[in-house]
This record gives structure tokens, C-alpha cells and sequence, in this order.
């Protein structure tokens, strides 16, 4: 006879039956008038069932299933609801499959309770078995607001979202109220505003608007939508907000790129009394990140420091302090952490390389693989970023090739354009066009940009007209292209051209982006556009700037004036590069930063020939460290020299 463990086999069991009663289905108390359960003697077997459903070992509880039904034996819900919890601890679909096939067994006296149905229901759902689930739930004759709020936020998660739309107005034409589970589930399938209008009215037709948790959902999902505005007044729509609200406001603003309201919305918090917990810091590091507000994350960093352990949150910090440019702080932080993934390996890699430390990036690489982690397709994007910006194209082709094979890694559309971008930087512009038109797809406006920006570097203006064509086929209206363009033909002092692309943009309504610096000061930041004067300070930069040039200009110092892409005299194209928006934030940053700081500017245009030399200069006759960051990378300036290597 099979032994089910060391204490229970099936001839004691039977002969334990009780005697008074016919075997019985054993259920809850709540099930049973009291004088039917006087009757009802204690079985042995059903204690022992009992304890392994808890502890295990799960096989044996399963086979003792087949027992149960030949004794016509039922145990209590509850030990069947450990049960279920002991299946999705071994991650067992089938031995899930075999309980559900003895709770619906021909020969048991009635079905299960509603809440074990539904424990079924949302196991399958754990599992992944969305057919199975929904089998079941289609054949219960009963179902509450539990079992349709399991079955939509299944459909949500797996974006099923018109079915669960339909689950949703079936179970209220079946009279069942949803709860604020059932709508926060919902509202993630709301593609369309209208679909949002009409859920957010059921929800106040319920009364769930000031529910914590729906709320929260609202403002989410009007942020997804792009209407971040109402979601704002959903949010303000509440005289007493909870810590759940406050961290959904400030995470929507703070990935819709408006950082400066996300960090008033968590000073407005503070201020509230209530305390920042992971995800209100998560958040609100992302809005410095896209801020670039180094001195600001490191006042969160102090928030961070008792939750060091949080893996998370030790990552956001990381990506701030490598996209804020302070390698140091980002280097000291990713060598303490006691935990380190897969995101935090590939962030410092992106983060050296694009700080221009590009062969400490890729030595990087070699510890994480030595270390057995393996790498995904960001971290190959930051490897191939770290070969590109190097000019490694050798090594750059390598990683390419082999990225696939040694680790898995499909390349798809982002590594196909670091490849352009490596051969565009070394000038190998016809491998680029060629490589182009092998794709196995067709090439985006990102590919051809790049290439089209690379023309302008190396001055191939036949190129550059047949890109400005394809680019046109993709976008006819992209203003980049016809910048970029005008551009290109200024540099070659064709000036008839150039006046038919301004015509062009004229008639399209296509503006220039002006060159636009900014620069941290406190807690205030302080912006600067080519040209323009109109800063309070504006005549002690004046002064400076002038100081300046005159200081570098006896070291070697002469205005470049083929970046000025203007028919202008000599005078009056010095007299435009002297107020570029970096210069003047140079000269800012002097006036007011402290001794042994650095200067740090963010710019919204790639960083101009003269410009660079001036920065490059100013840093040695200063002996100031200068760090630019363009839309694509660092630039650290320290005794007259760049940490791209004039590579950029």
C-alpha cells in the first residue's frame, strides 16, 4: 500500500470511518446546523490532510486527493485554500489542475464555496492559464464582485482591453456593484478620453472619486492620455490627500518631462507632513535627471540613505548622478551597493561612455561579464555608445556582430542606429549609406538625421542633399532636416542655396531652435539664449565674457568664424560667436560659482567648434574644471583640454 507519509496510510484511515454517519462532506462550521456538527467526529486523515496543505510536501498532499473523493471525504476551505497558496509556492500549474478537477468532482455533494472558486480563478490568473481562468469563471453559477474584479484586472494586465471593458458592463447588468479594486483595474484599459469620461463618471456614480486608490488611477491615466492638466485637477479635487495620491502626481509629472512641478508638488508634500517613502524618491530623482539638477539630487540623496538597501532606488540615484555628470558620486555609489542588476551594470557603462570615459565603460563590461551578469540589449547600446564616441569601430563591429550570439541579445532599431552613428563619427560616411541599405527594415528619421548630421561634420554636401530627399519622404515638414541642411550649405559658402531652404521654411512655417545654455545656482536656474542680454546680470557678464576672451585670446585664442553660418562681414560674425548661450553661461558661472567647484551647463544644441575651443581654453587659463552637456554627451573641460578628444 502506498505510504502518503510517515504517519498516514489508507488502511487506518478506513478504519476510522465513523459508524453513526454516512461519509459526509466534510465543510466549514458556517455550513452545518449545530446538532449535525455534534455528529461530526474529528478524522485523522483530515487533520493530516489539513497540515500538509500547510507545510507540505506538496505531492503528497495532491495524492492524497484521489483518497479523499473514494472515502467521499471533503476537507475544509480553508485547508483547500492553503492548498492552492502551497501550488503557486512550487509553481505547479498541474498539480493546480488536479485540485481544481477534486473540488468539481461528479461525485461531490455540492460545489465549492463562491471564495474558493475565486482563489482558483486568481491562481490560474498567477499562473499565466488566462483560458483556464476564464473557463471557470464562465461556469460558475455565482460570482461576486471579487470574481469579475479578478477576471478584468487579468484582461487589463494582459492588454485584453476591450473584453474586460465587456466584463465590466456585464457584471453591472448582473447587478454587481464594483468596488474601487474593480476600478482601479479598469481604468488601465482606457485608450480613448471618451472611454476615461464615461468610467470616471460610473466611478462618482458609485461614490469612489475620493477613494485613495482610484483617485490615484485617474490621475495616472489622465497623464498617459496627455491630459495632465485634469489629472492635476482630479488631484486638487481633494482637501486631504493620502501618501499613495501624492506619489501619483508627482511620478505623472516627473515622467511627462515637468520636472520643476514635480519638485514643487514634493516640497508641497514635506510641507504636508507627510513623509517620502521608495517610490515618492524614485520619482522624484527622475525629475532631476530630467532637469540635470545635480546639487538637487543630492539633497534627495540624503532622503535615500535609509532605504540604501532598496536596489530601485539605488539605480534612480545612480542614473541622475551619471546623467547629472558627476562621475565621481555615481562611481562612489555603484561600488558601495550591496546589491547590483543587470539596470545598475548597464547604467554606469552608459554613464562612463557618455561622460567620455569611454574605455573605462567597456572595462566595465569585461568585470560584468567576468562576474557572470548577463547583458541585455541597453547595456549593449551603452557598449556600442562607448566604441562610437571613441571612434572603436573596429570594436564597435564586433560587439555588433557578436552581441546575438554570446549573449542573446537580438539586435533591433536602437543598435542599428549606434552602428550608423560609429561610422558617421569616423567618417566612413558611404559604409554608413551602404550598411543603411542593407537593413532589413526601413530606415527612421533618427538613422537618416544622423547621417545628415554627420555631412555637415565632414562637409559632404552631395551626401547631404540625397538624406535632406529621404528624410522629406518620411517627414516632408521635419524642421531638423531643413536646418541642418542650411546649415550644411552655409559652411560652403553657398549662399543662393542656402536662401531657397530659408524660403522653404518660411513657406512652411519651420523656426530655428535658438542655441539655449542653463546653469544651477542654488536652488534658482539661470537660462541663456544666443544674443540675448536680458539676464540681471547681464552687464557684469557683459564685462566678464570680455575679460575672458581677452585673457585667452593671448594664448592662442582667435574667433572661429566658420561657425557662423550667416553672409555677414568678419566684425559683425566675431561679434554673433561672442554671445553663443554657453559663453555667456561660462561667463556666469565665473562670476558666481565658489572656488574649487566646477562650472556645470546644460545646452539644448550640440556644442560649436568655437565654443569648445573657448571652453577648452578658459578651463586652462582659469584653471577651472567646465563641464557642457549637449543632447548627446559630456564634455569636461579641465587644463585646456577636452575629455572627448575633439572627437565629438
Amino acid at each position: 500500500m502506498r505510504t502518503l507519509s510517515k504517519s498516514i496510510t489508507l488502511k487506518p484511515l478506513l478504519v476510522l470511518l465513523p459508524r453513526r454517519l454516512p461519509p459526509l462532506c466534510y465543510t466549514s462550521s458556517s455550513s452545518l446546523d449545530p446538532e449535525t456538527l455534534a455528529l461530526i467526529p474529528s478524522h485523522p486523515f483530515l487533520e493530516s490532510f489539513s497540515r500538509l496543505c500547510l507545510r507540505g510536501p506538496l505531492a503528497d498532499a495532491v495524492a492524497a486527493l484521489p483518497i479523499l473523493d473514494s472515502l467521499g471525504l471533503r476537507a475544509d476551505p480553508l485547508s483547500y485554500s492553503d492548498l492552492i497558496k502551497l501550488c503557486l509556492r512550487h509553481g505547479s500549474p498541474d498539480h493546480a489542475r488536479l485540485l481544481h478537477r477534486h473540488l468539481f468532482s461528479s461525485h461531490a455533494n455540492h460545489r465549492p464555496q463562491l471564495f474558493l472558486s475565486n482563489s482558483l480563478i486568481s491562481m490560474y490568473v498567477k499562473f499565466g492559464l488566462l483560458e483556464d481562468a476564464r473557463d471557470l469563471f464562465d461556469q460558475m453559477p455565482q460570482r461576486n464582485v471579487v470574481s469579475w474584479t479578478t477576471m478584468i484586472s487579468a484582461l487589463a494586465n494582459l492588454k485584453e482591453k476591450e473584453e474586460a471593458l465587456r466584463l465590466f458592463i456585464r457584471m453591472q447588468r448582473d447587478g454587481i456593484s464594483p468596488n474601487m479594486y474593480t476600478f482601479s483595474s479598469v481604468l488601465r484599459t482606457c485608450n480613448t478620453p471618451s472611454t476615461l469620461w464615461s468610467i470616471h463618471s460610473c466611478i462618482i456614480k458609485h461614490g469612489l472619486d475620493s477613494d485613495v486608490f482610484v483617485r490615484s488611477s485617474l490621475i495616472d491615466i489622465y497623464s498617459k492620455l496627455g491630459d495632465l492638466e485634469y489629472g492635476y485637477r482630479v488631484f486638487g479635487e481633494m482637501v486631504t490627500h493620502d501618501l499613495v495620491v501624492w506619489n501619483s502626481i508627482i511620478g505623472c509629472f516627473a515622467q511627462s518631462g515637468e520636472g520643476f512641478k514635480a519638485l514643487e508638488l514634493f516640497a508641497e508634500m514635506k510641507k504636508a507632513g507627510f513623509l517620502a517613502n521608495q517610490g515618492t524618491l524614485t520619482s522624484v530623482l527622475r525629475a532631476c535627471t530630467g532637469m540635470v539638477l545635480l546639487e538637487m539630487g543630492r539633497q534627495v540623496h540624503v532622503h535615500v540613505l535609509k532605504y540604501e538597501s532598496d536596489l530601485i532606488l539605488n539605480n534612480a540615484l545612480l542614473d541622475m548622478y551619471c546623467k547629472c555628470g558627476s562621475l565621481e558620486d555615481a562611481r562612489g555609489l555603484f561600488d558601495r551597493m550591496l546589491e547590483r542588476d543587470v539596470i545598475s551594470w548597464s547604467t554606469m557603462i552608459s554613464g562612463l561612455a557618455q561622460n567620455g570615459r569611454s574605455i573605462e565603460a567597456l572595462k566595465l563590461f569585461e568585470s560584468m561579464k567576468l562576474l557572470g551578469v548577463k547583458p541585455n540589449h541597453i547595456t549593449i547600446l551603452g557598449v556600442l555608445f562607448a566604441c562610437s564616441h571613441a571612434g572603436l569601430v573596429e570594436d564597435g563591429w564586433y560587439c555588433f556582430n557578436s552581441m546575438e550570439k554570446l549573449f542573446g541579445v537580438v539586435p533591433g532599431r536602437e543598435h542599428y542606429g549606434c552602428m550608423v552613428d560609429l561610422l558617421c563619427r569616423a567618417g566612413k560616411l558611404k559604409e554608413a549609406v551602404k550598411f543603411i541599405q542593407e537593413l532589413k527594415f526601413e530606415p527612421d528619421l533618427v538613422i537618416w538625421r544622423t547621417v545628415l548630421g554627420a555631412c555637415r561634420v565632414h562637409r559632404n554636401i552631395n551626401l547631404a542633399t540625397y538624406v535632406a530627399k529621404e528624410i522629406h519622404k518620411l517627414e516632408p515638414e521635419d524642421e531638423g532636416t531643413y536646418i541642418l541642411l542650411s546649415n550644411i550649405y552655409a559652411n560652403s559658402r553657398r549662399w543662393g542655396d542656402v536662401e531657397l531652404v530659408r524660403e522653404a521654411m518660411k513657406d512652411k512655417g519651420v523656426t530655428k531652435e535658438p542655441g539655449r545654455s542653463w546653469i544651477e545656482l542654488g536652488k534658482e536656474i539661470h537660462v541663456f539664449i544666443v544674443g540675448d542680454l536680458s539676464h540681471p546680470q547681464s552687464d557684469r557678464i557683459v564685462k566678464e565674457l570680455s575679460r575672458l576672451i581677452s585673457r585667452i585670446s593671448n594664448i592662442g585664442y582667435v574667433p572661429d568664424i566658420e561657425f557662423v553660418l550667416q553672409d555677414l562681414g568678419r566684425e559683425q560674425k566675431e561679434e554673433s560667436l561672442r554671445y553663443h548661450s554657453e559663453k555667456l553661461a561660462v561667463a556666469f558661472g565665473m562670476l558666481n560659482s565658489t572656488e574649487g567647484k566646477p562650472i556645470r551647463i546644460m545646452k539644448n544644441l550640440r556644442i560649436c567648434g568655437d565654443c569648445h575651443t573657448f571652453a577648452k581654453l578658459i578651463s586652462k587659463a582659469e584653471e577651472k574644471l567646465i563641464v557642457i552637456r549637449d543632447p548627446v554627451r559630456f564634455h569636461y573641460f579641465k587644463d585646456g583640454f577636452c575629455s572627448c578628444g575633439d572627437y565629438w
